[in-house]
């Protein structure tokens, strides 16, 4: 996938597509652009564009990984019993451009906010590396995503900081239209 191939079909997807363009354009010439805050419901392109960016930056030797949230925090909870944590967790706050796919769809939990995603955030944010982000919830569902521990426990500061650090990368983009999953019969896939 490129940007070239993304199918577009709303002023939503138009403004998205030549925001990531932009992006790619500025980070090559030096700059230290906004990423994107991908948002919106199953299946209208929020991974497919990332990996069209991601494939666009590494036409450019441009180094990115994408990280699926929900597998990503059980790799890191297998790497606390074979020692690699720290090493996974140094890679992912290092990657030239980070790409956080379908953060909200994991189970919150206090550790996961506060001693992954938190860290992680603010390492990047330190070094002004950009950092993608997916999802399903617009800001202010995310924010209430991070806010309730899957224990029920209400922490707004603790969500707080980590919606400021998102915001501090990323401009929010609604991507709307319809549902290509639905859409691809099993004969096409």
């Amino acid at each position: 996938a490129t940007l070239a191939d993304v199918h577009i079909k709303t002023k939503a997807k138009i403004e998205a597509v030549a925001a990531a363009d932009r992006f790619i354009d500025d980070y090559v010439n030096g700059l230290k652009p906004k990423a994107l805050y991908l948002h919106g419901s199953f299946g209208v392109g929020k991974t497919y564009l990332l990996g069209a960016i991601a494939n666009d930056l590494a036409d450019k030797q441009i180094p990115s990984l994408i990280v699926y949230i929900p597998d990503f925090l059980r790799e890191i909870k297998a790497g606390i019993s074979d020692n690699t944590i720290n090493e996974k967790l140094e890679y992912v706050k290092k990657v030239p451009v980070l790409m956080l796919d379908d953060i909200g769809a994991e189970t919150m939990s206090s550790w996961a906010r506060d001693e992954v995603l938190g860290p992680i955030l603010q390492y990047r944010m330190a070094d002004k590396l950009p950092t993608f982000f997916t999802s399903n919830f617009n800001f202010d569902e995310l924010l209430n995503h991070l806010t309730f521990s899957q224990r029920g426990e209400k922490e707004e500061v603790k969500a707080a900081r980590i919606m400021q650090r998102i915001r501090t990368f990323a401009d929010p983009y609604l991507l709307d239209g319809k549902n290509y999953r639905q859409l691809i019969s099993p004969k096409q896939a």
